[in-house]
């Protein structure tokens, strides 16, 4: 049983939507036993799955009492768990990074998104000083769009920052990515190039998370 969270303050970094495709992936081309938990107050990701024609598994779990006491009991029951956190830095996510075996931060190339994605690996940080260096930590480039100096030097940032792991794979910007949660789909159920370009990123991305492991 392993214990996979996606966590971030700002909202709009992708996080909810990368939380979706990787319960989808390893639901549907990997045959894991996975639960989503929904832990955002907006429940975006437990109501996009919902309206899928594929069942996959999901539970909204919000309060910090309920997310420390439910998480290992879900774990139990499923080979993975994704938990897709809220859209804060407040005490649910502190819950949650005291259960998780591996935490993700997404983060858009934008100042604003790079200061909280420090905030967020600040918190991790303090989980790792709590719990004797877990959970384990890495945060991606989402929603970057390609040939800018923006995504450049974003990346050149992160790379510097000795305390994150910076992963390889970018999830480039594409209209298919957005147009998936308002039709509850998923990149893998869209026939255009672009598309399947999203879905060669995810796979990459997912892959190099589960690496980690």
């Amino acid at each position: 049983m392993t214990i996979i969270a996606l966590i971030n303050q700002k909202g709009g970094c992708g996080k909810s939507t990368t939380a979706v495709h990787f319960t989808y992936w390893l639901a549907t081309k990997k045959n894991k036993r996975v639960l989503l938990v929904d832990a955002d107050a907006q429940q975006s990701s437990s109501e996009w799955l919902s309206g899928m024609e594929v069942a996959v598994p999901y539970k909204v779990v919000q309060t910090p009492d309920d997310l420390l006491e439910q998480i290992p009991e879900l774990a139990g029951q499923y080979s993975l768990v994704i938990v897709d956190g809220p859209a804060s830095l407040a005490e649910a996510t502190r819950a949650i990074l005291f259960r998780a075996d591996l935490a993700i931060v997404p983060v858009q190339p934008t100042g604003v998104d790079l200061r909280s994605a420090s905030d967020a690996m600040r918190l991790i940080r303090q989980a790792q000083s709590v719990r004797g260096g877990s959970p384990d930590a890495a945060v991606f480039l989402s929603r970057a769009v390609k040939g800018t100096k923006l995504k450049d030097e974003a990346i050149a940032l992160l790379s510097k920052t000795p305390e994150v792991s910076l992963l390889k794979t970018v999830i480039h910007q594409k209209q298919a990515i957005a147009d998936t949660s308002g039709q509850s789909a998923t990149v893998w159920d869209f026939p255009s190039a672009r598309a399947k370009e999203s879905v060669q990123e995810y796979e990459r991305l997912f892959k190099e998370i589960l690496s980690m492991l």
